[in-house]
């Protein structure tokens, strides 16, 4: 299709520092609902509802002590088990609670001056979806039928799984009805939406739901799930704001463990060349960062020396795009995805009430067959020393708000396998002049800000600062309070933020 114009990347996300939330796993809902019999589900409206979703409520002031300001959520809709097999748009998973239930997060998050992201599941439904149900039932080449994708006389199962259906997008009624979804809960107090599995349709099938979702709901973040490929073209054909970028979280942790930083400095060539070709092409619209998520391992759990956690959260917080920390990374939690039935429950534990309860419901063993798996920790001693280098780290962000539009360079003629020297250089989009232009180099307060350089030592010896240390994290002392590196050095198996 021929794009159009792109419409700017609401404003108010370049300063936005996401926290997500597997909902159903984060409050303990049970597997599968236990009230799908017959032909019906979930009976009438309040019936086997169990108010869970306000346990969130808890943990929003740790999300705001953290440095946070947005909650991402997960699947929080009526599904049959995970989330992702969805039943019913429009209602609240019973398993979670009610509208209700819904009403009263919306507060407690405006209360504190929180966005709310939803994930919008629309790529595919479960085969018991009443849409679903009659697609089915109709047969390819008919009306109700033509609602799903076929190959050949047989549905498409989403990535080969039969009870998970895929819609066609291109057809008017689904176009519709998602458009009424989005629309319908962010009247209710949404903020925007992640299109979960947004690669699999393509930009060109959503294009046209966006158009008009935009029109409506111009300050609504859409944030589509893409696990490869080239982004810029993706958000100009599509309409999206930004994107998941998998090849920097595969990067970060592959780097880190195989001790390679080669690796990462090419990552990161791609990830600049990402911006800076948006930039040129208009868009406005930042990347999203993380080193985990619900969909894949725990990163203490991914990384071969956990002193190198000290690295992945310096990258997770320092570089440009809008960073999302997985709900319980920023106490060393650690979990392994594995690739078999109930493989997803240690990556996406219940957590207590409230975090002041979190070390006593981690020392309690699990029930027999109860799922999902309580949070477990890399090493409990430390959480507190790496919920602290979050917010540390975190709070440097905040204060050089300027380093989610920053362009990013490794330093070549440094670079080691063990050694790398990020260099973080403001750009155009925060009043400074652009690389190689002639423009006023000087922000509006009359000042450009000062680029700063993120070093990353994976040896076993502190070395020399290049430069004045703005925070310094050893990875032994964050796990094991041996205690902090020489003055004026780069810790072993730690970083450092220089100007």
């Amino acid at each position: 299709m021929t794009s159009t114009a792109p419409s700017p990347a609401p404003a108010w996300t370049r300063d936005a520092i996401c926290w997500q939330v597997y909902p159903l796993g984060f409050c303990g809902a049970p597997r599968h609902r236990e009230d799908l019999t017959g032909e019906g589900y979930g009976g009438a409206d309040g019936e086997n509802v169990v108010h869970r979703l306000r346990r969130l409520t808890g943990w929003l002031d740790h999300l705001v002590a953290l440095g946070a300001n947005v909650l991402l959520l997960n699947p929080i809709f009526d599904s049959v088990s995970h989330g992702y097999d969805t039943l019913d748009h429009r209602r609240i998973d019973p398993r979670l609670g009610d509208d209700e239930d819904f009403d009263a997060l919306v507060a407690a998050c405006r209360e504190r001056g929180i966005r709310l992201m939803l994930d919008g599941v629309f790529n595919h439904v479960s085969h018991l979806h009443p849409m679903a149900r009659r697609a089915l039932a109709a047969g390819p080449g008919t009306a109700d039928g033509d609602r799903i994708r076929w190959s050949g006389t047989s549905p498409y199962g989403f990535e080969g799984n039969e009870d998970l259906i895929e819609l066609n997008l291109a057809d008017a009624v689904v176009q519709d009805r998602i458009v009424e979804v989005m629309g319908r809960w962010l009247e209710r107090g949404a903020d925007g939406w992640r299109l979960d599995a947004m690669y699999s349709a393509g930009p060109e099938a959503w294009a046209p739901i966006l158009e008009r979702v935009r029109a409506a709901h111009p300050e609504a973040w859409i944030l589509g799930e893409v696990i490869h490929g080239e982004h810029p073209p993706f958000l100009d054909a599509s309409g999206a704001d930004s994107l998941t970028q998998y090849e920097l979280w595969k990067a970060i942790w592959s780097s880190l463990t195989e001790r390679n930083l080669f690796e990462l400095a090419h990552a990161l060539g791609r990830h600049e060349d990402f911006l800076s070709r948006s930039r040129d092409a208009g868009l406005t619209g930042l990347p999203l960062t993380f080193v985990g998520n619900h969909d894949t391992t725990r990163i203490a759990s991914q990384l071969a020396d956990g002193r190198e956690l000290a690295a992945a959260i310096a990258l997770l917080a320092l570089l440009p795009g809008i960073p999302a920390l997985y709900a319980g990374d920023e106490l060393g939690a650690i979990g392994v995805k594995e690739d078999r039935p109930g493989g997803d429950d240690a990556i996406r534990p219940w957590f207590p009430d409230s975090p002041g309860a979190l070390l006593a419901a981690r020392s309690a063993a699990d029930e027999e067959g109860a799922a999902p798996r309580s949070l477990r920790l890399l090493a409990p001693a430390a959480a507190g020393r790496i919920l602290e280098v979050h917010r540390r780290l975190l709070a440097l962000r905040r204060r050089e708000s300027w380093l989610a539009t920053a362009h990013v360079a490794v330093d070549e003629a440094t670079l080691t396998n063990t050694w790398a020297q990020i260099v973080l250089t403001p750009s155009a989009a925060d009043g400074a002049a652009d690389i190689g232009t002639a423009a006023d180099d000087t922000a509006a307060d009359g000042e450009r800000p000062a680029p700063l350089t993120l070093v990353l030592n994976l040896a076993d010896e502190d070395a020399p600062a290049p430069g004045e240390i703005l925070e310094a994290v050893s990875g032994a002392d964050m796990l094991d309070a041996v205690g902090a590196s020489a003055p004026g050095t780069v810790p072993a198996h730690g970083v450092a933020v220089v100007r």
